[in-house]
């Protein structure tokens, strides 16, 4: 990442991190967060890459917890905690890649961490809540309902997935993307730049035998 970057960028990422957490401003699940993770983990500077995505995390959280609590909904839940786990592993996975790795690559990278921020808030679901979801048996078939259908009353949990694959996959491919282009600007400007005169004369200004 070019060194003017380095600071402001960050900061916009996580602004953008805490804005799509925001209830109500896109559907349950849709977010920003799961690809901004993947990709601070990929671009961002250690140990900025770890810090700021979990400050950014725990700051938003305080202020939904807050917000719900404003209009009596106790929306904490101790299974909440695993939410910094599944994070942590996504930038982990991100910082397993190069910024200048194929879009490809970076694409996968980001859909994977969207389905293991899925698998691990879920199977928490399952495992510490059988008392408030009583169709969460302490089975594999409680686990697949867990995983697929959800809580009786609710959007089944597979909607919550699909919103969650299709969000991971849109805001990383948007990013890497904007990343690649940003690449390619700045090295055609590189190459537009009038060439000092010993690079134009590479003879100049050697010392003649």
């Amino acid at each position: 990442m070019n060194e003017r970057h380095n600071l402001l960028l960050p900061i916009l990422l996580m602004f953008l991190f805490a804005l799509s957490r925001w209830p109500g401003l896109m559907p349950v699940n849709f977010s920003a967060a799961y690809a901004l993770a993947f990709c601070a983990g990929v671009y961002f500077p250690r140990p900025l890459a770890w810090w700021l995505p979990l400050v950014t995390l725990t700051i938003s959280d305080l202020a939904l917890n807050l917000y719900y609590q404003s209009r009596g909904v106790d929306a904490f839940q101790p299974s909440q905690l695993l939410n910094y786990v599944a994070f942590a592993l996504i930038i982990w996975l991100g910082t397993k890649l190069r910024p200048q790795a194929g879009w490809l690559n970076l694409i996968s990278g980001g859909l994977v961490g969207a389905i293991l921020f899925y698998l691990i808030t879920n199977t928490a679901a399952w495992f510490f809540n059988p008392f408030h979801n009583p169709e969460y048996t302490r089975s594999l078939a409680g686990l697949w309902i867990a995983l697929t259908k959800g809580t009786a009353g609710y959007p089944q949990t597979w909607e919550f997935f699909r919103n969650t694959l299709l969000s991971g996959g849109l805001f990383t491919g948007l990013f890497v993307g904007s990343m690649k282009l940003c690449e390619h600007l700045e090295a055609s400007e590189e190459e537009q730049e009038p060439k000092s005169e010993d690079e134009q004369n590479p003879e100049h200004g050697q010392a003649k035998a």
